[in-house]
């Protein structure tokens, strides 16, 4: 192939490079109204009274929006396909304020200066409530987050609003408790996965303005557009044709703008006002006012036979949301069902438990969306039972992992079109040099080096749902625009994607306009968000460019007058004997002339199968017995995305979705005062890691083959931060015996674990 495979340039990297890149802010109208929130300083409390009247009078301020001036209609800022599963459970201002930070006043003033003014002259009266704070005691606490008679659910996730509870689930295949029985080996274990923030670059933002007729355009640094079109249209009661969304260049999401945090608020001002408005947060907004990852409780308990046969699976899930219930029953679902797949030998498997509200800032889409907080957990647990089997944690993986043409009791009977798993465990070991090094080796009295392992999956897209469309036009000058609705987050989608049209249409890059995404222009695309660009869009895609080959070779056989099975095509000449036409006549005749009509090729594309991807992943650790520090100094990760389309970008989102995953695992915590106050809320407080955190890390591809994917290929954005924490985990333990249950793994707790031995 002459571009799938290929490791070209970013289409857009110079640019990029040189700071010409459009983003959000660099496309507001001229002088736009500034757009700042008034926010709770409680974590739960009713708005009595509010006073806007001294703010009203500022010179400069233009609308002061308060709970009574805003539509009533319960809305999700999920960014998920109708009908969501999350529930519709907030209003765009409310007399019931969940969190410190719920918003409370939208002020709207001709700059910045006069708008923090006027916040800080309105005047609230608050009756305060007793919040919900510890999600393990959430289902028992006599406050009730959401009291609301209005809430609505689009479907049955087993809420229980009185007892704080958003969905609850429960999945058994087999006989669980019956197998357990019958087990040689079982262990058991609780673990904690925290919150964690997107930290992306660029912070939330958007801009709103009416168009010459009377629409309302909004510019946003969004993941979704269409979905923030639906989402605007509920929540201001106005149709979605009066809506027109468009995403410029992203500076980062990460998940986090798989949520509409902060669209409606400009789109409101501007329908109240008549003129455009912006609002960008700053970074203390976003790290406090957005959404993080869930937090969760896992218990996990695995059953083995005396050969190390996996038999019995068990894991029960308690699931933080925080105020509102955006992605709660989804993540919470993911977790089971990028899990129980992975050991097929089981006999019986269970994935039950619960999602409560509590007021803290909401939690949402995060990379690994639920498969994050799951691998951590059955991966630590798995290591547990190697070592209580006596077995080589590899060797136990190779002995109960799915293959390529078999099925496991969580597939219901759909068989694993691919996967190289096992050729990642086996060559990451030789990458880690797990023979020399497993499970430690003594390098000074204090200073002890160990190595540590774990596997995982993911998905491609979500199946059975999503469905993306891509057209292709050919220009009158020969070249090609493909319109796009994914978004390209700096991942490389519009690279990878018109890598696939290219190849298609056996044509060069730059002979081809990608244009993405502007929900008046481009095709449906459900966003980025599951893992699904490379493999959904993809796919609609590589539909596009064969359906308008096809409609080249059907034009070019009119043109000249033969018949079209006769007509050959290699992207630059169409020829029938010595009969012949270029593409570029063929489209100036087309467009311009004879042709009567642009050739458009259009695909979509929605799977009923979701293939995962996988990565084993290994880590070297040294740990000091004095203070507790562990130390990374090598992280192997061996993934099989499929047919690797780009191997250079594909390489990046390994290495970044590795450091999120390391963040997770040794320094990331969103933390909480006894008031629900967020204590993180800026880069001083909240760790990250640098370049100098994060040791050396080694990418490695074993492709496979996947049947329903273009080229392919699956996906590799979010399974890749997974297996970091499990496996840094693991080494920990192998250096000095203490078991890390509860992230992040700081040199506190290792400290305090090694006091008790």
């Amino acid at each position: 192939m002459k571009y799938v495979g290929k490791g070209v340039p970013k289409i857009d990297s110079l640019r990029i490079a040189t700071g010409h890149p459009v983003y959000t802010e660099d496309v507001v109208p001229a002088n736009p109204l500034v757009v700042k929130i008034l926010r709770s300083p409680h974590a739960f409390a009713k708005i009595i009274n509010i006073d806007t009247s001294k703010a009203a009078e500022l010179e400069g301020v233009v609308c002061i929006l308060t709970h009574r001036d805003v539509p009533k209609t319960r809305f999700t800022l999920a960014g998920q396909s109708y009908p969501e599963p999350s529930p519709y459970d907030r209003y765009i201002l409310d007399e019931i304020v969940r969190y410190v930070g719920d918003e409370v006043a939208i002020i709207a003033a001709v700059n910045e200066k006069i708008a923090l003014r006027a916040m800080e002259l309105i005047k609230v009266e608050y009756e305060v409530y007793e919040p919900v704070l510890d999600f393990e005691t959430a289902h028992e606490h006599p406050s009730v987050v959401h009291p609301e008679t209005d809430l609505i659910c689009n479907v049955d996730i087993a809420m229980q609003q009185d007892k704080n509870i958003v969905c609850s689930h429960y999945q058994e295949i087999g006989n669980v408790e019956q197998e357990f029985a019958k087990c040689a080996v079982v262990v058991e274990e609780t673990y904690y996965t925290q919150a964690q923030a997107h930290a992306m670059m660029e912070t939330y933002r958007a801009v709103s303005y009416l168009d010459h007729t009377g629409r309302l355009v909004v510019t946003s640094s969004t993941q979704i557009p269409f979905h923030i079109r639906r989402q605007l249209a509920r929540a201001l009661e106005i149709p979605a044709s009066k809506i027109r969304v468009i995403k410029p260049r992203i500076g980062g999401g990460f998940g986090g703008k798989q949520t509409g945090a902060v669209e409606v608020f400009a789109a409101l001002v501007t329908l109240k006002t008549g003129q455009p408005a912006k609002i960008v947060l700053d970074r203390r907004e976003t790290f406090t006012c957005t959404t993080s990852r869930h937090a969760m409780r896992i218990k996990v308990r695995l059953g083995a036979d005396e050969e190390g046969y996996i038999r019995a699976l068990d894991i029960e899930g308690l699931s933080d949301t925080g105020a509102y219930g955006e992605h709660a029953p989804t993540v919470f679902w993911v977790l089971g069902e990028k899990t129980l797949p992975l050991y097929n030998k089981t006999r019986a498997v269970r994935y039950h438990g619960k999602v409560v509200y509590t007021n803290k800032m909401p939690a949402g889409a995060l990379r690994g969306y639920g498969a994050t907080q799951g691998t951590f957990a059955l991966e630590s647990a798995v290591n547990k039972l190697a070592e209580k089997l006596h077995m080589d944690p590899t060797e136990l993986r190779l002995k109960n992992i799915i293959r390529a043409g078999e099925t496991s009791l969580a597939y219901h009977g759909k068989i694993l079109g691919s996967s190289t798993l096992h050729q990642c465990i086996e060559r990451g070991k030789e990458m880690i040099r797990w023979q020399e090094k497993y499970p430690r080796q003594e390098i000074s009295p204090n200073k002890v080096r160990a190595v540590g392992m774990a596997v995982t999956m993911q998905g491609s897209g979500i199946a059975g749902i999503d469905t993306a469309s891509a057209e292709i036009r050919l220009n009158d000058d020969g070249n090609y625009t493909l319109l796009l609705g994914s978004t390209d987050m700096g991942t490389g989608s519009d690279t990878i994607l018109a890598q696939m049209a290219a190849e298609v249409l056996e044509t060069s890059l730059d002979r081809i306009i990608v244009h993405a995404a502007d929900t008046d222009i481009s095709p449906f695309d459900p966003g980025s968000y599951a893992s699904s660009t490379t493999y959904v869009t993809g796919m609609a895609v590589v539909k596009a460019a064969m359906d308008l080959v096809a409609k080249i070779i059907a034009q070019g056989a009119f043109l000249l007058g033969v018949p079209e099975e006769e007509v050959t095509f290699n992207g630059e000449v169409l020829q029938c004997g010595e009969k012949t036409l270029t593409l570029q006549k063929l489209a100036e005749l087309t467009v311009l002339g004879t042709g009567k009509l642009q050739l458009v090729g259009h695909g979509t594309f929605g799977s009923d199968v979701s293939p995962p991807p996988f990565v084993a992943g290994f880590a070297e650790v040294e740990v000091d017995r004095e203070t507790g520090k562990v130390e990374l100094l090598d992280y192997v990760a061996v993934v099989d995305c499929g047919t690797v389309i780009n191997p250079n970008l594909a390489r990046i989102q390994v290495e970044g979705g590795i450091v999120q995953g390391i963040g997770l695992a040794l320094y990331e915590d969103v933390k909480y005062d006894a008031k629900g106050n967020m204590l993180t809320n800026s880069f001083m407080q909240y760790k990250i890691p640098c370049r100098k955190d994060i040791g050396n890390i080694r990418v490695a591809f074993e492709e496979s083959y996947e049947p329903t994917g273009p080229f392919g290929a699956k996906s590799i954005g979010e399974v890749v931060i997974n297996t970091p924490a499990p496996a840094i985990a693991h080494a920990v333990y192998n250096a000095v015996g203490v078991r890390v249950t509860k992230l992040p793994i700081t040199p506190e707790k290792v400290f305090q674990g090694l006091q008790k031995k």
